[in-house]
């Protein structure tokens, strides 16, 4: 017998239940929408379009409206192609503009406000069932405070991602296998990382000792997103199975086990003021890994060390943009659990005096890295 099999269930993650930690993480959205507005006013930018309007929002816009088959050629020989964006949350824009009156850019917005509360949600039900009530409203109010956590409101992937693979996960640890499967398919047409979900629903299906039929097609539909679309990539290029990884190429993206990003922290040490920077890298990247090998210790559910497994080292491992690391890690949301759990164990005051100054530091800090470099 595993974990997931002995398990109760626990109270249903009902609206009521969980509305402390939506309205919480409401208000930690708000907060940083309002300053980034000021923050952009100030700056003479608007700040509207920084959210829907830059950077991988205009590719999935530009999906939306005219389908694949767009590239730019560099002058250094590197093909960008929109191939390289899944397709759920392109689908979904073009879904939403089609019964509206919005522009792909504004369901894209739309999407990931309402993404972004279904992720808050899943995050509260996956922590509640583990931790409790209070740990779960705790782990929210943190997903919401991370320093990039602005991206959670822009018309990108992420929020969206979140939502999927965060329920799936709920489904699996309270043996819903076919709704953790179709989620996990979802995941698995929304981002990359969703075979993340994939590896979750399959190794506790494969560790859970509950016979069915549910459990072993819960297992076999989970892949079918990730797969399907890499596979009809594959064909489109006329490159066969690997092909996506050939896009991924033009972009410079690919999987490397850390190399390239062990050359990027070691040459910030070529002079003082980027040895600084170069010291942050460390130091941040030694902090998510002494967060896992803290939820390890803790002794997590297997689905939510797999699923945080993964993404953490398809961010860390991954030759892409160094830049969109923090994003990429933006949906291992069980990293979180460890300081949700202390975080709990605090009196009610001062917690909310904690969760209050870092929500304020995490807004300007968005506002400020909107403003500037900002989510490649």
């Amino acid at each position: 017998m595993t974990a997931l099999d002995t398990r109760p269930l626990p109270a249903h993650p009902t609206l009521r239940r969980a509305a402390p930690a939506l309205l919480g993480y409401a208000a930690v959205r708000v907060l940083g929408l309002l300053a980034l507005a000021v923050w952009s006013a100030a700056r003479d930018k608007d700040a509207y379009k920084l959210l829907t309007a830059r950077w991988d929002s205009l590719w999935y816009a530009r999906v939306a409206e005219l389908g694949y088959g767009y590239e730019v050629r560099l002058p250094n020989g590197d093909v960008h192609s929109n191939l390289a964006f899944f397709p759920l949350l392109p689908w979904l824009e073009r879904l939403l503009a089609s019964v509206t009156p919005m522009s792909y850019a504004d369901a894209g917005f739309a999407i990931s406000a309402v993404a972004s509360l279904a992720a808050a949600w899943g995050v509260f039900a996956v922590t509640d069932h583990v931790y409790g009530r209070r740990a779960g409203v705790c782990a929210v109010l943190l997903w919401a405070v991370l320093p990039v956590g602005i991206v959670q409101s822009m018309a990108y992937s992420e929020s969206l991602f979140t939502a999927l693979a965060a329920w799936s996960l709920y489904a699996v640890l309270t043996g819903r296998w076919l709704t953790a499967g179709t989620l996990a398919l979802l995941a698995g047409l929304t981002r990359p990382v969703g075979l993340a979900v994939v590896a979750a629903v399959w190794a506790a299906a494969i560790a859970s000792s509950t016979p069915g039929r549910r459990r072993v097609l819960g297992m076999l539909i989970a892949p079918l997103g990730a797969a399907g679309y890499v596979l009809w990539v594959g064909h489109r290029t006329g490159k066969g199975p690997l092909g996506y990884l050939d896009v991924q190429a033009g972009w410079r993206n690919g999987f490397d086990g850390g190399a390239a990003f062990a050359r990027f922290v070691a040459d910030k040490f070529t002079s003082f003021p980027s040895a600084l920077a170069g010291v942050g890298l460390i130091v941040g990247v030694g902090l998510v890994i002494w967060l896992y090998v803290t939820c390890v210790r803790q002794r997590q559910p297997l689905p939510l060390l797999v699923y945080a497994g993964v993404v953490t080292a398809l961010a860390l491992c991954a030759s892409s943009y160094f830049g969109s690391k923090p994003r990429l890690l933006l949906p291992a949301f069980p990293l979180l659990l460890p300081l949700a759990l202390a975080l709990a164990r605090l009196r009610t005051s001062r917690s909310v005096l904690v969760t209050g100054v870092v929500a304020v530091a995490s807004a300007v800090y968005g506002a400020f890295w909107l403003n500037g470099s900002g989510p490649p």
